[in-house]
């Protein structure tokens, strides 16, 4: 099977999101082949260069997200109305303007909570929501084709026409508020990223000697990243599966939320993003989240839950398969919390929650280890550290003693928490306090350490620790202590629950189960969904016959010794050749490729063209 894997900002970059995951993908489906279409995020990004890729990786082509320079393409007369009508028919969508249902279905974050999932059929506007998304859809791939067309989209995305054509669109009847509200700085904002969003319509990505000649496209992200795919399914016919492990509209949301964007930008932006989704969510065959969290967005933006399915992100469970398969040895009078220190994480209310502990239980220890700083890592840290100094003053054993502070801030990877396994079997119990958290990835972690655990009911905790820890609402610091109390004085719950977190998290959330997961659903699309190609003669004439159905399927029947075996004899007279029409040529055989490696298609041409070959 070859396969198309579009990344955004990872695999196979050395850093990036995501590309952890992807590359024990691709690593763990040896029998296939793989084309990987990377978008990069930055150029310090590409410096750093790619990881070492395996052979069934046949070529990789990138395109950068963070530049666009100069196609050079000037559009005559009929190019730029084309343009303006495509683009003015995408505005017109996002901010409601020409909408006799009103369109706001997927356009405000309120509208969200209200829509039943069930792909617009049976949602808010009815008939009309699906008016919307068909014109969305149109506007989209009209501008697809002129990019295709002409040779590129990004000088008119850029251009005054561009700017203009939202100001009409939001001042015509019809649109939204916040739309019409918008001022010149508001539509330059909009204007310039969607710009950045709708790059990957001018590469050439899903022609025929590209995704066009794949089996099957598998979008690791939405949004942006996923638009290769979704052009491949609308030229070619390639089937596309799209994996979101966080959904873009709500990225949007949450990224815009507290940095000051104009109310108009957010607004619009939202729509755009909304609508993506929609569409993406529409062509998919089958679209995969990590998580329930990520699945009742996926819902309320539009997706059949016919086609949802779950697959939890795959961890690798070796680091810590030494502690926990070791008997428990930790100290029974600590906690430990490990993760990225961040406002996100809410250290002030696990000291406030291990103030109330320390007064029950003199003895107890909070030992919080860090593993990354994010951006305003320090002031909180700093924060964090002074308010642990006020609530627990050192104190000493006795007059001649140095006082000790029952709260130590370390980092692991230093001499008392080398490993990540070792800073989670470093207490009796593993504390998460987190008020905003997606796939809870170092919950997973303590679980793989069969360590105790004591959460917050945020993202996706609740479905991933499964009745096998104890779980308090978030941003309540005495039911956070009364948890750990409990957990502290009944050494052998501890245990139990222990060891049932830790043969969860192998039965579900492993490296292989995800793999597998994947192999199936590549099976299953490829199946009812198979991509007819009508391939040419030399004189452009349809082939009949050229490819049957059992050339696809994998035997000995269909390797170069079974043609051979089933060639005409040579004492055979061969029939007389016609002069008129040219016999009609068999596929020709395919060079010998290595185990694993799928060999060319007939009639594709393995000729990169802007990628790096391997």
């Amino acid at each position: 099977m070859r396969i198309g894997l579009v990344t955004e900002g990872g695999y196979p970059y050395v850093s990036g999101d995501a590309g952890l995951w992807c590359e024990r993908l691709v690593r763990g489906l040896g029998q296939h082949e793989f084309d990987l279409y990377a978008l990069s995020r930055s150029r310090q990004q590409e410096d750093e260069g790619w990881v070492p890729l395996p052979d069934q990786v046949a070529r990789v082509r990138t395109a950068p997200l963070w530049t666009a320079e100069d196609d050079g393409v000037r559009y005559g007369r009929r190019a730029r109305r084309r343009f303006t009508e495509a683009y003015g028919e995408l505005a017109a969508v996002l901010t409601g303007a020409g909408d006799r249902d009103g369109g706001h279905d997927l356009d405000h974050p309120d509208h969200l909570d209200h829509h039943d999932g069930q792909g617009g059929q049976d949602g808010p506007g009815g008939r009309g929501a699906d008016a919307q998304a068909d014109r969305f859809a149109n506007a989209l791939y009209g501008l697809a084709e002129l990019a295709r067309e002409e040779g590129g989209l990004a000088n008119a995305l850029r251009s005054e026409s561009a700017v203009r054509t939202w100001e009409r669109a939001c001042r015509a009847p019809g649109a939204l508020r916040e739309a019409r509200e918008a001022r010149v700085p508001d539509l330059l904002a909009v204007a310039g990223h969607l710009e950045r969003a709708l790059r990957p319509l001018s590469l050439d990505w899903h022609e025929a000697d590209g995704l066009g000649a794949a089996d099957l496209t598998h979008a690791t992200a939405g949004g942006t990243a996923a638009l290769p795919g979704l052009l491949a399914r609308h030229f070619c016919g390639v089937p596309l599966l799209v994996t979101e492990y966080g959904v873009p509209l709500r990225a949007h949301y949450l990224a815009t939320g507290a940095d000051g964007t104009a109310p108009a930008v957010r607004a619009l932006l939202g729509a755009f993003h909304g609508r993506l989704a929609g569409e993406i969510y529409r062509q998919a065959a089958v679209v995969t989240h990590g998580n329930a969290h990520t699945r009742r967005w996926q819902e309320r933006c539009g997706a059949d839950r016919a086609r949802l399915r779950t697959v939890h992100p795959g961890m690798d469970a070796g680091p810590f398969a030494e502690v926990g398969e070791a008997p428990q040895a930790a100290d029974p009078d600590t906690l430990v919390w490990v993760g990225r220190v961040e406002p996100a994480k809410d250290l002030v209310s696990l000291l406030h929650a291990f103030a109330a502990v320390h007064r029950m239980r003199p003895q107890t220890r909070l030992r919080i280890l860090s593993t990354a700083h994010g951006p305003d890592a320090t002031a909180y840290l700093g924060h964090c550290r002074a308010l642990a100094a006020q609530l627990f003053p050192d104190e000493a054993d006795g007059p001649h003693t140095v006082g000790d502070n029952p709260v130590s801030f370390e980092e692991v990877g230093g001499p008392e928490a080398p490993t990540l396994a070792e800073a989670y079997a470093a207490g009796a119990v593993v504390v998460l306090s987190s008020v905003v958290e997606g796939f809870p990835v170092g919950l997973v972690e303590a679980m793989f350490c069969g360590s105790a655990t004591v959460s917050t009911d945020v993202g996706a905790v609740v479905e991933v620790i499964g009745g096998t820890g104890l779980v308090v609402p978030p941003r309540n610091p005495r039911a956070l202590a009364e948890a750990c109390m409990t957990l502290l004085r009944d050494p052998e719950r501890r245990a139990r629950l222990g060891a049932a977190a830790r043969a969860r998290a192998l039965e579900l959330f492993t490296v292989e189960q995800n793999i597998e997961a994947f192999h199936g659903m590549y099976l299953d699309i490829v199946a009812r969904c198979p991509v007819r190609r009508v391939l040419l003669d030399a004189a452009g004439a349809p082939l009949p016959f050229a490819a049957p159905a059992e050339a696809q399927v994998p035997g000995h029947w269909t390797g170069p010794a079974a043609r051979a075996a089933s060639a005409v004899p040579a004492a055979a007279p061969a029939p007389p050749a016609a002069a008129a029409a040219p016999a009609v040529p068999t596929a020709p055989a395919a060079p010998a490729a290595p185990p694993g490696r799928a060999p060319p298609r007939p009639g594709c041409s393995t000729a990169p063209t802007t990628e790096a070959a391997r």
